[in-house]
């Protein structure tokens, strides 16, 4: 693996190169993109692509790469533009792509906008929670998570984050009468270290699921787009926007083993079935709708 650093105006963005370029094969690269998960999320999967090159990178502001732009918030565009710069910095031609989470939202923001980029994107479970039908409840919940951090820290903030995302269904008043997550019930630290940077649980990544994905420009992109959704995750909040998108762009879900994060060893504490969910990826890139 060769660890890379590339200088924009707005930040120094550092990105990991595992195989050669050009490609051996001479398929595209393969880049694999999260937010706000950095590279060190993608070395499961990385390593089950042997056969393969593929690039990781850290979104700005975010493990190895540096803001110089003297802000906090993160949003599709910019990164989209980074990402941009990124797979222009390689020198092989358009990549495909796997992005999960925030990732998908960046990911399709870059097919809107650099449509050239990328061949095929497989856009793992975005949150987009204003495209659900309960949108105004999600957001609501969202502030929720939000609210909980900024009073009582991280590990409120965390146990908040859990609730919401592990709810079954629309957000509904029997969601918002519960009493507030107990940090402790999901063995999180109970004390406040007094941070309030966290670009999860504050509001710094509200643009991220609040993005509205443009149809028209996807639909006239040459990009094949795979929404991709756990087969754990189809009655929550993941998974309903994942369908939420696909039905934006006038198509169906295409189900992956696991959950949100499926194709995770154990690290994070998430476990998930990285051989499995690598092979369904192999599949779908290779064409399996």
């Amino acid at each position: 693996m060769q660890t890379h650093t590339l200088e924009t105006a707005g930040a120094d963005l550092v990105y990991d190169v595992r195989g050669p370029l050009p490609t051996a094969d001479g398929r595209p690269p393969l880049f694999m993109i999260g937010q706000p998960m950095d590279a060190t999320g993608f070395v499961a999967l990385a390593a089950r692509f042997p056969e393969r090159t593929v690039v990781t990178y850290d979104p700005r502001g975010l493990g190895r790469s540096t803001r110089k732009d003297g802000r906090d918030d993160h949003t599709p565009q910019t990164q989209a533009d980074d990402v941009h710069a990124v797979i222009e910095a390689l020198g092989a031609g358009p990549v495909e792509m796997f992005a999960s989470s925030g990732g998908a939202v960046t990911a399709l923001e870059v097919v809107a906008k650099h449509p050239s980029d990328v061949t095929t994107l497989v856009a793992h479970e975005p949150p987009l929670i204003t495209l659900t039908p309960d949108g105004p409840a999600a957001v609501r919940a969202r502030a929720g998570v939000t609210d909980a951090y900024e009073k009582r820290g991280r590990g409120a903030g965390m146990a908040a984050f859990v609730a919401m995302t592990s709810w079954e269904g629309e957000f509904t008043d029997a969601y918002f009468a519960q009493p507030e997550a107990d940090p402790a019930a999901f063995g999180m630290p109970t004390e406040d270290d007094g941070s309030r940077d966290d670009p999860l649980l504050s509001d710094r990544s509200w643009a991220v699921s609040s993005y509205r994905p443009d149809a028209a420009a996807l639909a006239a992109a040459p990009t094949r787009i795979v929404i991709a959704v756990g087969e754990e995750s189809v009655n929550v909040e993941t998974g309903r926007t994942s369908v939420a998108t696909a039905d934006l762009l006038g198509q169906q879900v295409t189900v992956f083993p696991s959950h949100h994060g499926g194709f995770l060893d154990g690290e994070f504490g998430y476990p998930g079935k990285p051989d499995e969910f690598a092979q369904r990826l192999r599949q779908v890139l290779d064409g399996e709708s």
